[in-house]
């Protein structure tokens, strides 16, 4: 459905987005994580076409966006990073304005100012200036005002930022309805989380560049280890630590270490280890890898830099 054909764009001798290529199916919710500073926002607003690539291609339904048709651009709708809604104006009054700049009028724009409303649970806070809201209540104003005119793409450039828990619920519930009902969203976010729970297939960007790209099973199928075994690090398990590092990867933050064992490395051999460094089981917890995991696998860095 969209398609980024070796995308690029530079701003002086930074490259933002380093030729990315990457097809959006019809109808998938798409994730693209990486930290801040990967190039997603970038990656985001040439979609939009908020900037023009210096190099490659976006089109929709084998339309070029950069050509900048107006009647392209309404299949688009844009939640930024950053809220967009005139403060000083109520909830009603900013839906208003954002429906007119689409071409709705009457009836039909007032159906849906009122659809929206109740999508999040604003009907009752509809008059109240936007500058009364909570940073929650204004992320999920602000998402339906990008679904107005129902757009057949809908890009979330890290539409949770700063956004209560309950809130963020909301919004990922709104979200998943929507996909269910066949909208393409693309959204981006630097927790995994997020794209753990909403996305069926995940682009890993970071530096401006395409690392990988698949659904979580196969993002954790490159990983060279099955499961991750973490204990306290301190100096009780020093020596055992120290024992561990030929036998896998060892890291260690937060005082804790993470262990992830190499192929031919057996569990078996791991516990009969501890138990000759008189460390207890009760010690260790383990898991399955998560994309942070395949992250730092794959840059060397934290997904929450």
């Amino acid at each position: 459905m969209l398609q980024l054909a070796n995308v690029t764009k530079r701003y002086g001798n930074l490259v933002a987005v380093d030729g990315i290529s990457l097809e959006i199916r019809r109808g998938e919710c798409f994730g693209l994580l990486g930290p801040n500073g990967a190039g997603k926002s970038t990656t985001m607003s040439l979609i939009a076409g908020l900037r023009v690539p210096d190099a490659g291609s976006i089109s929709l339904d084998g339309q070029s966006l950069v050509a900048g048709r107006a009647d392209l651009r309404l299949a688009l709708g844009l939640v930024p990073q950053h809220v967009a809604l005139y403060t000083e104006l109520s909830a009603e009054q900013n839906l208003r304005i954002f429906g007119e700049l689409y071409g709705l009028r009457g009836a039909e724009l007032r159906a849906r100012i009122d659809e929206a409303l109740a999508a999040v649970q604003l009907t009752d806070r509809r008059r109240d200036l936007v500058k009364t809201y909570s940073g929650g209540m204004a992320r999920r104003l602000n998402l339906v005002a990008a679904l107005l005119h129902r757009p057949k793409v809908l890009l979330c450039d890290e539409p949770t930022v700063g956004v209560d828990p309950q809130s963020r619920n909301a919004i990922f519930e709104y979200l998943e309805r929507l996909s269910r009902e066949g909208l393409t969203i693309i959204y981006s976010t630097h927790y995994m989380e997020e794209a753990t729970r909403l996305c069926s297939r995940i682009g890993i960007v970071d530096h401006g560049k395409l690392h990988a790209l698949g659904t979580l099973d196969e993002l954790l199928a490159r990983l060279p280890f099955e499961e991750e075994i973490r204990f306290p690090a301190d100096a009780v398990t020093a020596p055992f630590a120290a024992a561990l590092r030929p036998h896998g990867e060892l890291t260690t933050a937060e005082n804790a270490h993470r262990f992830r064992p190499a192929a031919a490395y057996k569990l078996s051999a791991f516990f009969a280890l501890a138990e000759s460094h008189g460390l207890p089981g009760r010690l260790f917890t383990s898991q399955r890898p998560t994309l942070e995991a395949v992250f730092l696998h794959l840059t060397g860095r934290s997904l929450r830099e």
